[in-house]
């Protein structure tokens, strides 16, 4: 009995003597596992090395188009409309009759008003000879002197009514769709039709505050329009004298000359505008960049390292981000994989040569 408990405790004790092996066993194949595993985990990504290079920078903004001159046709007094002189969509001139409502009852009223100046007129003359005379006093020839210049008055009055009745073009463009008849009874609120001047265009941006002092009067710019990608020029013409404190932007307004009609008012404008020209830029993919809470973030490759710097970037092309601080010539920048990357871990890296980045 006593040699049956003598081999249950030398098998529980052979049991437990393996079981101990094997966890050591495995502490130490696990420790050499990592060991190896750390020598090997270099993450492989690519990158590029930051050689200066020279850029035009140019700022791309949204604008609109504007037609130089535009307005709303109505009539000043209210009438049936007796004439209309122009056809929708044809060209009109300065000073050109457009159409013409009603007078008759004005002028009968000029004709009555133009009577009584008359007989006020030569009961003046009259005053004015019986006043030498010391026929009446200075105050019947007063009298009579106000009633002429009220006589005057009122027929100047009639007459400026009676001017409004033919409307005519106060410059000259293109007339747009017509909106009454012959026969319509028009008053001041009735539209007629729109006249506008397209020889030249206005566009109107907002620039950024900061590249505000970088720009001008009678700078150029380059735009293209929504319906084409043929590239116009204007001028600058006119800049809002302070900052819109909402959007920190700065209102500017440049004229661009459109002699074949081929732009057209109220259509959407790309406008580029030339800035400084940099000899010694640094320039980075757009993918390298990695948006955080304060601005951006950028890995570079430091002594086999992944090394993480916060860049303040300028203006982009289609590809490419300018660099203003952050980065120096020679550094070797990680452009794939960047989002996996981490402060500090190993990479292995593979160069890529560096891309075109002219601008759009």
């Amino acid at each position: 009995m006593k040699f049956k408990h003598i081999i249950y405790i030398f098998l529980a004790t052979g049991l437990v003597a393996l079981i101990g092996y094997r966890i050591s066993a495995d502490k130490k194949e696990t420790g050499q596992g990592n060991l190896k595993g750390g020598a090997q985990s270099a993450v492989k990504v690519s990158g590029m090395v930051l050689k200066p290079q020279e850029f035009s920078e140019n700022l791309s903004l949204s604008g609109s188009l504007e037609a130089n001159e535009q307005m709303e046709l109505r009539s000043e007094i209210s009438g049936i409309v007796e004439k209309i002189n122009f056809k929708e969509g044809s060209k009109v001139s300065k000073g050109q009759i457009l159409f013409q409502v009603n007078d008759r009852e004005l002028r009968a009223q000029l004709s009555k008003v133009m009577t009584a100046q008359k007989l006020a007129s030569e009961n003046v003359r009259r005053a004015k000879l019986l006043l030498e005379k010391e026929a009446i006093s200075q105050e019947e020839y007063d009298i009579s002197e106000a009633d002429f210049q009220f006589a005057l008055a009122e027929s100047q009055l009639i007459a400026a009514q009676l001017a409004k009745a033919t409307v005519r073009a106060p410059f000259s463009g293109t007339i747009g769709l017509r909106y009454i008849s012959q026969g319509t009874y028009v008053t001041p609120s009735t539209p007629i039709a729109s006249l506008v001047n397209t020889d030249q265009l206005k566009i109107t941006f907002s620039v950024p505050e900061k590249y505000s002092s970088q720009i001008g009067l009678e700078d150029r710019i380059t735009f293209i329009t929504s319906n084409s990608k043929e590239k116009q020029t204007a001028k600058i013409y006119a800049i809002e004298p302070g900052v819109d404190l909402a959007t920190r932007t700065l209102k500017m307004r440049a004229i661009a000359e459109n002699p074949e009609g081929k732009l057209i008012p109220g259509t959407f404008a790309n406008v580029m505008l030339p800035l400084e020209t940099l000899k010694e830029a640094l320039l980075v993919p757009s993918e390298s960049l990695i948006p955080i809470q304060n601005g951006k973030k950028i890995f570079v490759a430091h002594k086999g390292l992944a090394k993480e710097i916060v860049v303040e970037t300028g203006a982009r092309t289609q590809n490419s981000v300018l660099v203003l601080s952050g980065l120096k010539s020679g550094d070797t920048v990680l452009t794939s994989g960047v989002m996996m990357l981490r402060n500090g871990i190993p990479v292995k890296v593979n160069i890529l040569q560096t891309t075109d980045n002219s601008t759009e």
